[in-house]
């Protein structure tokens, strides 16, 4: 096998071998650890959390049956009591004996009484609180130019002294005004009311809220029905529950309406309605009683995750890159998405899959486009290497897919054609004093014969001075070569008539003799090793063997058998069906001991 020249040890190696893999490996590195990086930063945080919001609420675990129950200062409530908010407090005195009447287990009220209002309201509110009732409480981080501080409001201390206790009921969501995170005060609002319910809970660090559904999801009463639960509920409504009074209109105000007391959660997104406060508490409640808040994964789980998504990526690419690569990006994407909704719902972990694809997306981006810039310099070097032997059509069928090219030299059956200028001696000994006009003469003929060469599919081999060599079935397949060769054949000799008429009428213009330009033709078929054959720095692609040794003799032949184009007999028997031949005679050519058949077409007769 021929050892192929310097442009051809290219093209393979960007598609196996240790050099691919070392790329591979390093964009894979690279890819992990630009994906790392970002995930510190604040805005993809955020695009994270959204991921966090739509995994999260994608078939949301039911809401635990034990959880709270609202008692909603609603609109009907606002109509059918009648008064002005905000309600005195002695109104609330009520609400929370008739709770508590009612066998309430333990009581929240998000309402914050840190301001003095009548004395007696503010008296009978502490004679019905107890240790049973918690109250709101608030805290806020004001940073000013000179300092930072706690600002911590508190119930009323003649309210306090009862006996209740105080909960920070504060929520702080994240930058793009979601509330995901589990809040970290010890004394949190439904940690105390947790506790006094005797679920006492730890509170979680740095953990997210699981949401159980859209507003209005827990249990609500309408605050005047909670005053009266015997006429307006059914009996035994509040026994051993978890009461929470608060804010909480019918129609959910959506984001563009905004509210008092009213938030986004991971179920905004979905439905575009905020969730009351005392719903919100209601939620973190159940998070921290049940142990159904969502963990955040650590540094090291991220950067695994990340790892194998840059993994998955090398792995979609470590041969080859194409089409298959687009479907195992996006199986291995979903793969992804579905593995971190499962650690999510099950195992009550969230690990974002947006860095891991990113990670897995860079890896087979990058190797693709590396691929198609050597595939692109290779189809360009193809371009370059063939279009002086082959048609532009075949060239870019070459181009559109290369592995019709075989490397080096292989045998194959081909079919070889020689042309040759009969008495071009006599023409150039005639035309010694204008080189120039001579060589001009030689283009015009070789140009159009050539044309047809390629016309009909064959590969040019080389020129010899006045003698053209093509053959067939080379570098592409052929299967009707012998056929497509002898076609060619006769369409140079047209050719040829062609430019004889053209010089006829040009000699004839000028008062000139004309030139009458004659060929020979011989073609033949047999095996033959083609590839490129030449040194490192030059190298033809041609076709070497006996068959084409014959090829030439038969061109030779031509001349003393008296017709411009013989076939041999392996041609013969190949296009004999299509093409109408006649036997000439048999004939000895130099370098063959035993003598060749050989044909002429009879459209030459």
């Amino acid at each position: 096998m021929f050892r192929s020249g310097p442009w051809w040890k290219g093209l393979g190696a960007s598609a196996s071998g240790s050099p691919r893999r070392n790329s591979i490996l390093a964009i894979a590195t690279a890819a992990a650890l630009l994906a790392t990086g970002l995930s510190f930063l604040t805005p993809w945080k955020l695009v994270e959390a959204r991921a966090f919001d739509y995994l999260s609420t994608i078939a949301p675990p039911t809401r635990p049956g034990d959880g709270p129950v609202i008692v909603a200062i609603d609109e009907p409530s606002l109509a059918e009591i009648g008064l002005q908010w905000p309600w005195p407090r002695d109104l609330h005195a009520k609400l929370i004996e008739a709770l508590r009447r009612a066998g309430a287990k333990a009581i929240g009220v998000d309402i914050i009484f840190a301001e003095p209002s009548s004395p007696a309201a503010d008296e009978a509110l502490a004679a019905a609180l107890g240790p049973d009732v918690v109250l709101a409480g608030d805290e806020t981080f004001i940073e000013t130019d000179h300092a930072a501080q706690h600002v911590r409001v508190e119930p009323l201390a003649m309210l306090a002294a009862t006996g209740a206790r105080t909960g920070i009921a504060s929520i702080a969501p994240d930058g793009d005004g979601i509330l995901r995170r589990v809040p970290g005060y010890r004394d949190g609002f439904a940690a105390q009311l947790a506790e006094i319910a005797g679920r006492p809970a730890a509170v979680p660090a740095n953990a997210l809220i699981q949401t159980f559904g859209p507003s209005r999801t827990y249990p609500t009463v309408s605050y005047y029905q909670a005053l009266d639960p015997d006429n307006f509920l059914p009996e035994n409504y509040f026994r051993d529950r978890i009461v929470m009074v608060g804010l909480s209109l019918q129609n959910a105000p959506t984001l563009s309406e905004g509210g008092a007391d009213v938030h986004a959660t991971s179920f905004t997104i979905r439905t575009g309605r905020l969730v009351a406060g005392v719903e919100i508490q209601a939620t973190i409640f159940d998070n921290l009683a049940g142990r159904l808040f969502i963990g955040r994964a650590d540094a090291a789980t991220a950067m695994l995750f990340v790892v194998l998504g840059a993994s998955a990526g090398a792995i979609l690419v470590w041969r080859q890159t194409g089409w298959r690569t687009l479907a195992g990006f996006v199986i291995a994407a979903g793969a992804l998405l579905a593995g971190s909704y499962l650690l999510l719902r099950f195992g009550r972990i969230f690990a974002p899959p947006l860095a891991p694809t990113l990670a897995m997306g860079l890896v087979a981006g990058a190797q693709s486009a590396r691929d198609f810039a050597a595939e692109r310099r290779m189809r360009q070097g193809i371009t370059r290497a063939f279009s002086q032997y082959l048609s532009p059509a075949l060239v870019e069928r070459l181009a559109r897919d290369p592995s019709q090219l075989r490397l080096g030299g292989e045998v194959r059956a081909l079919t070889i054609l020689f042309c040759d200028i009969r008495g071009f001696t006599t023409i150039a000994e005639g035309m010694k004093g204008d080189p120039e006009r001579l060589t001009t003469l030689i283009n015009r003929l070789l140009t159009p014969l050539s044309e047809v060469v390629m016309a009909h599919g064959g590969t040019i081999d080389k020129y010899i001075g006045d003698c053209l060599m093509a053959f067939w079935n080379a570098p592409l397949d052929d299967p009707d070569h012998a056929t497509h060769a002898v076609e060619a054949a006769l369409g140079m000799m047209q050719a040829l008539d062609d430019l004889n008429g053209e010089l006829r009428a040009e000699a004839e213009a000028r008062g000139e003799t004309p030139i009458a330009l004659r060929i020979g033709i011989g073609i033949n078929t047999g095996h033959c090793v083609v590839g490129n054959v030449g040194s490192e720095r030059r190298f033809d692609y041609s076709a070497l063997g006996d068959a084409v040794n014959l090829a030439s003799r038969l061109e030779g032949a031509s001349k003393e058998l008296g017709v411009p184009l013989v076939v041999g007999q392996a041609t013969a028997d190949q296009v004999s069906e299509r093409i109408q031949l006649r036997k000439l005679r048999e004939i000895t050519v130099k370098g063959r001991a035993e003598p060749v058949t050989v044909y002429a077409p009879t459209a030459l007769d």
